[in-house]
């Protein structure tokens, strides 16, 4: 089963939430917007801190990035988010497919 998002922020976007049972083995990001934009995606845990997947990492306008990795939160410890970084006062817009 897939998670699908529409993204237009620069805020931190909690993508799955701690707990939520959802074994990840992929995700995709399509930026959709006018420019290009950056992307923090990292998981969290409440006590102990952020731990990055990806961080800063370009994407560009029209492109989409897959990145494979393995990812079980059904235990109550981790969440999943997602931070797009805004370029020359833009706000991004990305579209985000979680397998």
């Amino acid at each position: 089963m897939a998670n699908y998002f529409n993204i237009t922020s620069d805020l931190t976007q909690e993508l799955l939430a701690v707990g939520s049972n959802v074994n990840v083995s992929s995700i995709s990001f399509t930026n959709v917007g006018t420019l290009t934009c950056t992307v923090d995606l990292y998981i969290e845990k409440q006590l102990t801190g952020k731990f990055y997947i990806l961080k800063t990492t370009p994407l560009f306008v029209g492109n989409t990035f897959v990145h494979d990795f393995t990812f079980d939160n059904s235990a109550n410890e981790f969440g999943l988010f997602l931070k797009l970084n805004k370029v020359a006062g833009i706000t991004p817009t990305v579209d985000v497919i979680i397998k």
